[in-house]
């Protein structure tokens, strides 16, 4: 377990490495920064000055080991655009966007389970086409044009939910509803698959030659093994939340990290793009790490 774990560690620390090095380069390859950041009618003078103030007349290598350094020390710089710290303006933003993820997630979650669960205990029975055909919806559907019915129908039409806002439970059902809705069909997708093959094995038919309980045979030993891939998904499923509710986010007004990127990136706000991509980088290492944790559990023959 201690190798497995430092492994994966090591592992991650280059991963973060990698990342950062990428959008940092990325980022200076779309031009003089200086030029890009100062405002449009400014001097030659001016912008001589800011280039020197902020050490971008400095090397590339020396530029990316001064950022390097202060993110190793929890200094990620200071916003051009806000002049305040970039964590301090992450933090402001990020329980917004964790919200709106978690719940997607949580409801996906839930009802793609149980149509899979469905769908793989009645195969090619009515029930398996209708929690099929929903599945299937689900994935059909782009977030933004389910985002745009929602708020036609709900708000519009029958003003029962409001089309934008935080803070209110009313505010969070509709974003939460079109940003889980693809999440929601590839599980019951994915479960139905895993579920139907696992219940084919000769465990399973041992299980049944023993007498157990069709109840106990599906959840003791059929879910425990059938969900270690829907586990692993899961996990990817929600690191992509976080990138992907920019969509969502936008549509619904919703004031989470996705529109603090899209501001940033069109203030040209070099520090606080880069604070975003590494964070969204940090959360999928992280829960990939767990995911590889959670597989010991769930199948101790991972171990070996």
């Amino acid at each position: 377990m201690l190798n497995i774990l430092l492994n994966r560690l090591g592992q991650s620390v280059l991963v973060l490495l990698g990342v950062s090095l990428l959008i940092f380069f990325s980022l200076h390859m779309t031009g003089d920064p200086a030029a890009l950041m100062m405002p449009p009618g400014s001097s030659q003078q001016e912008i001589d000055t800011f280039r020197h103030s902020m050490g971008f007349d400095r090397p590339l290598l020396w530029q990316y080991s001064h950022y390097l350094g202060g993110v190793l020390h929890g200094d990620f710089g200071e916003s051009l655009r806000y002049s305040q710290p970039v964590l301090a303006l992450i933090a402001e933003r990020l329980p917004a966007t964790a919200l709106l993820a978690v719940s997607a997630l949580a409801w996906s979650s839930l009802l793609g389970l149980l149509l899979g669960i469905i769908s793989a205990l009645r195969p090619h029975s009515i029930w398996d086409l209708l929690c099929r055909l929903l599945a299937f919806s689900g994935q059909a559907i782009p977030v933004f044009w389910l985002g745009l019915l929602l708020i036609l129908l709900f708000s519009l039409k029958l003003q029962w939910l409001p089309s934008s806002g935080y803070g209110t439970f009313a505010a969070l059902v509709m974003p939460a509803l079109s940003l889980g809705a693809f999440y929601m069909s590839a599980v019951a997708r994915l479960t139905r698959a895993s579920l139907l093959d696992v219940l084919q094995q000769d465990y399973i038919r041992t299980a049944r030659a023993k007498g157990l309980s069709a109840w106990r045979i599906v959840v003791r030993h059929g879910l425990r093994n059938a969900l270690i891939p829907v586990i692993t998904v899961q996990g990817m499923y929600f690191a992509s939340l976080l990138g992907g509710a920019l969509v969502t986010e936008i549509i619904f007004a919703w004031p989470g990290i996705g529109r603090l990127a899209i501001q940033a990136i069109q203030n040209r706000d070099f520090p606080l793009v880069q604070a975003i991509v590494l964070l969204a980088a940090v959360v999928f290492v992280a829960i990939n790490l767990l995911i590889d944790l959670l597989y010991l559990v769930l199948n101790p023959r991972i171990r070996l």
